[in-house]
This record gives structure tokens, sequence and C-alpha cells, in this order.
């Protein structure tokens, strides 16, 4: 993993280069998490020169997780970062963070989920009944499985989580020591590769089609940036959307150019991935990146309704509504 430098940051009084006299303006962005197939669209907006059109040189660093994200977010080691929007409404809300804010949703539709696979018996949500489910402390499906379970018809206590890191879901899965993991549902065909190269085919339980006001992951970035220099935050949104975009329509294009930069890349696996978040990326919005605060409204409903944060906060706690994309 790479470590974060707080030199490659932008100062936040810079409103962005100018890309015809050659001025950039240096910006650090973090992955959501490792250099997966679905982190390509990062790597296209750069390869395809999106983010110097808009006056900027993005430094793209391998981020390691939400909490560590939104860590680097908020102490300055790095100006942008996706997070999923849940774990960060629920990190936020209850204290655990200050100082960041989201500008544009990088997903519709919430990629949260439990994956199986297809010898374990798990084709519905109450098949889970009677099943361990390998899941890390504090994640995101965990907080939300109670709530996801009374929606879903089933009983959540008769359901065994097994604590499990995240780099031990696959194998854990793949080796019988759990019946089902929580991870987010575009990972399908890197969980096949890991279970048995496809011989095995997963399973995934969306959230989404249960709780289904949920987003994917916001767009974060700094209060500091949000506030004084709002321009150069739209553009970096408008610039790693284009490569959104260019990315979910391509998808093996995205994955080559990934392996430029990241010459283990299973290109396979990696435009597999894309192709299963566009559905996720695309949502019912009218184009990428919205974000409507009524839609946020009723997240906020849901997790407080879940006993997951408390009463009284607003969409404006957690999303500057007037720098994301419009609908």
């Amino acid at each position: 993993m790479a470590v974060v430098a707080v030199a490659g940051c932008t100062d936040s009084g810079d409103s962005g280069g100018d890309s015809a006299s050659g001025e950039l303006t240096k910006v650090t962005y973090l992955t959501a998490f490792n250099t997966f197939g679905r982190e390509g669209y990062a790597y296209v907006a750069k390869e395809k020169g999106f983010f110097e059109e808009v006056g900027l040189d993005v430094d793209i660093q391998v981020g390691t997780g939400s909490g560590e994200n939104m860590a680097a977010l908020q102490s300055g080691a790095a100006d942008f970062a996706p997070v999923d929007s849940t774990g960060y409404m629920l990190t936020k809300a209850n204290g655990k963070t200050e100082g960041i804010t989201a500008v544009a949703a990088v997903q519709q539709r919430s990629m949260v989920g439990i994956m199986t696979l297809d010898d374990k018996g798990i084709t519905t949500p109450k098949d889970l009944e009677g099943k361990k489910l390998g899941d890390q402390n504090g994640a995101t499906t965990s907080i939300l499985f109670p709530l996801y379970a009374k929606l879903a018809g089933f009983d959540d206590k008769k359901v065994t989580i097994v604590p499990t890191e995240a780099g031990a879901l696959g194998p854990a899965l793949g080796q019988g020591r759990v019946d089902a993991i929580g991870q987010f549902v575009v990972g399908q065909p890197l969980i096949e590769k890991a279970a048995g190269g496809g011989t095995r085919k997963a399973v995934s339980l969306p959230f989404s089609d249960v709780i289904t006001d949920l987003y994917g992951h916001f767009l974060l970035t700094s209060d500091k940036i949000a506030n004084e220099n709002p321009e150069m935050a739209q553009k970096f949104a408008t610039a790693l959307l284009k490569g959104m975009d260019y990315s979910i329509n391509n998808p093996k294009e995205s994955a080559d150019i990934l392996a430029k930069a990241v010459p283990e890349t299973d290109v396979e696996v990696a435009a597999a991935e894309m192709v299963i978040m566009k559905t996720y990326t695309i949502g019912d919005a009218p184009k990428l990146g919205v974000v409507d605060a009524d839609r946020v409204a009723k997240v906020i409903a849901i997790l407080e309704g879940a006993g997951s944060i408390p009463a009284g906060k607003t969409p404006a706690d957690f999303v500057k509504i007037d720098l994301a994309p419009k609908a």
C-alpha cells in the first residue's frame, strides 16, 4: 500500500490551474480500497487527460478503506477520496470524524451486500438463517444487517456473524469456514476466482434490493476545499465522473489502462467488475454524480430508524448539495 504524502496536496486557496498555460494544480486522490478493477475509472480519467483538461495534476494513491481515507482527508494528507456513503454518514453522525463533506455520488446505488457461492444453498435472504456470515468488525454490512433482515423478512439472530479481516473474506468463503461474506457486490468476479477459478459461481444479495434509497460511494473532500475552493472541487468531480462514464462504457479498455499503472492487475477480472458496476453507478439518476437532498433525508431516516445515528441530522451535515452535479 502506498503511503499518503501530505506534500502532494493542493493549497485550497488555489482555484485550479490553467491547462492552456500549462499551469496545473496538484491534488492527491485516494482510491476507495486497493487497486481493484472497480477503481479503474480514476486511472482512466488521468490517462485520457480529463483531469488535465480542467487544470489538475492528480496523484492517484492507493486507499486502504473508508476509515483511513476519511482520516487522510481530515488531516489534509489527501484532497479527494471515494468512501462508502453509509459508512461515512454513520461515522460522521456519531462524531468519529469531522471536517469533511461529500460533493458527488460515485454510485447511485449501494454496492454493499452479501456474497455466497452457488453450492451453499443460499439464493434468497431468508436462506441465511442458520448460516455463518463472515464480515469485518464495524463494517457497513454488519451495522445494517438487522435492518436488512427486518425488511427482507428473516431473523438476523439466527445468523452467526464471524469476525473476519478484509483480506481473509474470500478464502474463508472458498474454504467453507463461512457460508457467506459481507462484500461489495461488484467483487463477484474476484470472489469467483478466489473460490476456484470460476468453477463455483458467486451469488450476490445486494442490500439495495431491499434498502432502496442507499447511495454507493460518495466523493469526499475536506470542508476547507469545499468552502474555500468550490470551483476546484467541482472540476475534480466532473473529470473523475467523466472517467467513470468512459470506464463503464469501455470496461476492457478501462482494465487495460489500469494494468498500465498497476501491472499485477487481472485484466479479465477488472473488466468484469466494471461491467457489474455500471448498473450501480447509473441507477435511476439522469446523470452521473447527482445527489438529491430529499433522498439523503430518507437515508438519514433509515439510519435513525435503525438506531445507528442520533436524531436531528440533515442532508447539509453530510453533503454540499450546491456543489454536487445537478439532475
